[in-house]
């Protein structure tokens, strides 16, 4: 399992020089440095209302991961499952479309959602 995904982002060709300019004078290793510097540190400025929000709407930040085992747990015990996630899902792929049917209410994920390709088309309607 991939702990990066690759993005893409566009950038002003001043802005592009600038961070080469910074690159160049030793401040960062190389541009992905420069970003990830600058992510890090708008994520550490609003991390007070992100922690509040995450425990606000209950999400689960990390990877979070389910079988069919624990689909059924969750059917034989009458529970619906919202899932939540800030980071990455995985619905593994021993999971029938009957199953998460019968047993996922709804998700949302912030990040990466894995799942069969037929699990995702059922469940379309209950994907945030």
């Amino acid at each position: 399992m991939a702990e990066t995904e690759k993005i893409t982002i566009n950038l002003g060709v001043v802005d592009l020089g600038k961070i080469d300019l910074l690159v160049e004078q030793g401040f960062y290793t190389n541009r992905t440095d420069l970003i990830r510097s600058s992510i890090r540190s708008q994520l550490d400025k609003h991390e007070i209302s992100l922690q509040q929000t995450i425990t606000r709407k209950n999400f689960v930040v990390g990877i979070l991961v389910y079988d069919a085992t624990d689909l059924f747990k969750a059917q034989n015990s009458g529970t619906m499952l919202n899932i939540y996630v800030i980071g990455m899902l995985t619905l593994n792929n021993d999971i029938t479309p009957e199953l998460a049917r019968s047993t996922i209410n709804s998700i949302k994920v912030l990040g990466i959602f894995n799942a069969p390709d037929n699990v995702k088309e059922t469940l379309e309607d209950r994907i945030q």
